[in-house]
């Protein structure tokens, strides 16, 4: 690859595919890939313009009859803590999740591997291998990290770990305004902690500390019921054609 195509990247097109949100339609992609020296601030800037991260490729849709699919991002500063949410953070307030770098292990891989078979067994990650997952977690030239999510110990107060099995798990990459939800998994026999939503609190206030005003949550899809769960965290602002633009309600 030449430093030009290091330095500026060039952007490809994928052939049409099933539509994995809306059942019927067909999918297209424009991707480039993130490399060099310059793949952290390519990826700040893709990001805020909708794209999403996989490994060392940034990808947004580009289907050429549907325009379901809405990046969105969390408000940090005006987010509204709603009853629903007081309760989840309730019942996760005995775990904790700390920042790591980003590499695999194998007690991250049983997880993935769990969570993708209960809730993901037909879908395009399912015969992902424990190389795969490792290529998903290390293949990048990014500002990103694990959170590691487990319950608090008595130690936790002065290692800011926490103790026992591995509960879930986020990939999230650092922006110059925010934080990126690239992927994250958890243990799915704990429904009654409704994970999946307690890390993007978690995120939230992580954003906050952290001095950032948003939290990109990827795609929300019109149409899509896996997706309304997105809808929740409000306000939040949607990427139009003229731009982000606040959504609240």
């Amino acid at each position: 690859m030449t430093r030009h195509s290091l330095d500026t990247p060039q952007f490809y097109l994928t052939a049409p595919a099933p539509c994995p949100y809306l059942e019927g339609r067909k999918e297209r992609k424009v991707f480039t890939h993130l490399v060099g020296d310059k793949a952290p601030e390519i990826n700040d800037m893709l990001t805020q313009g909708g794209f999403r991260r996989s490994q060392n490729i940034a990808y947004r849709p580009a289907c050429e009859s549907c325009r379901a699919c809405t990046s969105v991002r969390i408000v940090v500063d005006s987010f509204r803590m709603t009853r629903s949410f007081k309760r989840i953070l309730k019942v996760n307030r005995n775990l904790i999740g700390a920042e790591l770098p980003s590499a695999p292990s194998s007690e991250q891989y049983s997880l993935f591997r769990d969570y993708l078979d209960a809730r993901h067994s037909s879908g395009g990650m399912a015969d992902m291998t424990a190389l795969d997952y490792a290529m998903m977690v290390e293949d990048t030239h990014v500002n990103t990290m694990m959170i590691e999510y487990r319950q608090r110990g008595p130690d936790t107060a002065i290692t800011g770990h926490g103790e026992g099995p591995l509960i879930a798990v986020a990939l999230t990459d650092i922006l110059s305004n925010g934080l990126s939800m690239v992927y994250s998994f958890f243990d799915c026999n704990l429904t009654n902690r409704s994970l999946g939503s307690w890390m993007i609190l978690d995120h939230v206030e992580r954003a906050r500390r952290m001095g950032l005003p948003y939290v990109y949550l990827g795609y929300w899809v019109e149409g899509s019921q896996k997706m309304q769960y997105k809808q929740r965290f409000q306000p939040q602002e949607h990427l139009t054609m003229a731009g982000w633009q606040l959504i609240d309600g």
